[in-house]
């Protein structure tokens, strides 16, 4: 693989740029979730 230090994204919160991924990824997944769910309830 790569032998050299992954390279911090500088954002607060996180140390690498895999944790940034995962949390978009995650608020994505969980948005559209909630977009569903409103969908189905206020029809």
């Amino acid at each position: 693989m790569n032998d050299e230090p992954e390279e911090s994204p500088g954002v607060p919160g996180f140390r690498t740029w895999r944790g940034v991924y995962v949390f978009v990824v995650g608020v994505f997944l969980l948005s559209v979730a909630l977009l569903a769910l409103f969908a189905r309830f206020l029809r």
